[in-house]
Order: structure tokens, then C-alpha cells, then sequence
């Protein structure tokens, strides 16, 4: 939407109840997605047994990238989701509806 300034709040902002990623959010879409992305990412780097330290080294993603993104601090880029998804033969991203 044009001028609109939500993309400059982190994810994690529109929390309404509860801690990320498992909270309630506020209805924004990318917020939803974000959180969902972020729940798939920490289930495929625990069912790989993979630490952020080793997924950075095989994703070429910088670890500090991943804690924000499992954090919810950041909004990840198309580049670092399918370098993730590359790595951890798995797809993150929701799809329309998280």
C-alpha cells in the first residue's frame, strides 16, 4: 500500500498477546507471514538438528540474519528465504494464507 510505514516496524511489533512467534498478532498480513516463516524455520532447523552457526555456514546467510528472522526482528528478503529453503530442503515460505 502506498505510504504506508508498517515495513519499517519489525514483525515482533504487531504482537498483541503472547511471545513471538507464537503470539497473537494484529491482523497485518506480512506480520502473519513473517511469524508463520519464522515457525517453519525453527521447526526445519530442529528437526535437521542445525544451529544458526551451521545453517549460516551452509546457507550463506549470515547468522545474525537468522536470529533476527526467527525473532521476528527483521522482514527476510526473497534471497535469504530461498537460500534458507536451498540448505534446509524445505519450503518457509506460508503460501497465501499462513
Amino acid at each position: 500500500m502506498p505510504g504506508d510505514s508498517s515495513r519499517a516496524l519489525a514483525p515482533r511489533t504487531f504482537v498483541l498477546d503472547g511471545q513471538w512467534p507464537d503470539a497473537a498478532l494484529a491482523g497485518h498480513h506480512g506480520a502473519r507471514v513473517a511469524q508463520a516463516l519464522a515457525r517453519r524455520l525453527a521447526a526445519a532447523m530442529r528437526e535437521r538438528g542445525l544451529s544458526a552457526n551451521r545453517l549460516a555456514a551452509a546457507s550463506g546467510v549470515n547468522r545474525q540474519t537468522i536470529a533476527n528472522v526467527l525473532a521476528g526482528a527483521t522482514w527476510p528478503d526473497l534471497l535469504t528465504i530461498a537460500s534458507l529453503e536451498a540448505a534446509l530442503d524445505a519450503e518457509l515460505w506460508p503460501g497465501r494464507r499462513p
